[in-house]
C-alpha cells in the first residue's frame, strides 16, 4: 500500500517541483513536507485544497486519495473494515 506520504512526493516528483516551493504553497517548513512525505507526519485536510492546486490534480482525486490512505494506515488491519465502510456509506447516503 502506498502511503499519502508516498503519494505527494510522488506527483511532486512527476512535476519537478522542488520540496521547498510545495512547502511555501502549504506555508509549512520544509521539513515539515518532507516528513509527511516520510510518512513521520501527517497531512491535514487544511492542506488538501492547496496540495491539489499546486501538484495539479483534482481536489477530489487527492481528497480520495487522503481518505484511502488514512483508513487503510489506522484500520487496515481490522477484521470487519469492510462491513464497517459499509455501514459508514449507508449512513452517509441516508444524510442526504
Amino acid at each position: 500500500m502506498n502511503s499519502f506520504g508516498e503519494y505527494l512526493r510522488n506527483r511532486r516528483e512527476q512535476l519537478g517541483l522542488p520540496l521547498r516551493k510545495v512547502a511555501a504553497e502549504l506555508d509549512i517548513d520544509t521539513s515539515i513536507l518532507s516528513k509527511i512525505e516520510r510518512s513521520e507526519r501527517a497531512a491535514t485536510k487544511e492542506m488538501l485544497p492547496t496540495l491539489a492546486k499546486t501538484l495539479q490534480v483534482q481536489e477530489k482525486e487527492i481528497e480520495i486519495e487522503f481518505i484511502k490512505a488514512f483508513i487503510l494506515s489506522d484500520l487496515g488491519e481490522l477484521k470487519f473494515l469492510k462491513s464497517g465502510l459499509e455501514e459508514t456509506l449507508n449512513t452517509i447516503k441516508s444524510r442526504k
